[in-house]
């Protein structure tokens, strides 16, 4: 038996390019499960945020798994700004998190900055 998602997406010839999206899972204990990290968000950050990725790449993933300040973005209601500061980088790496209605959470954008992100705080680690 097909999930009704699945069998939608056959239906409407999207089948194909559901299963040509290729991404990575990063846990984000913070959320309770999975965030995804399409290629396609990845070559963004690549391509606006080189001094992040690829060098540093995997400060994405420690950022959400272990954030330290989580802020509710002030221009969309359903994006979380997970941030993190790392002595290394004498910097803050921040990552945003969209989740949509249809029970997904994906990276739209990850960068270094060198203040915190402005947001409403939802979560701060004491």
């Amino acid at each position: 038996m097909l999930l009704p998602a699945v069998a939608n997406a056959i239906q409407c010839g999207r089948m194909r390019k559901l299963l040509e999206v290729k991404m990575e899972l990063l846990q984000c204990p913070y959320l309770g499960w999975a965030v995804e990290l399409t290629d396609e968000r990845e070559q963004h950050i690549r391509a606006r945020h080189s001094d992040l990725m690829p060098a540093h790449r995997e400060y994405i993933a420690v950022t959400l798994s272990d954030p330290e300040h989580v802020q509710i973005s002030p221009n969309d209601a359903n994006a979380r700004i997970f941030t993190r500061w790392f002595a290394e980088l004498t910097k803050y790496v921040i990552v945003i998190v969209v989740s949509d209605s249809s029970s997904r959470d994906w990276i739209i954008t990850a960068r270094i900055a060198r203040r915190p992100a402005k947001g409403a705080t939802e979560w701060q680690r004491n």
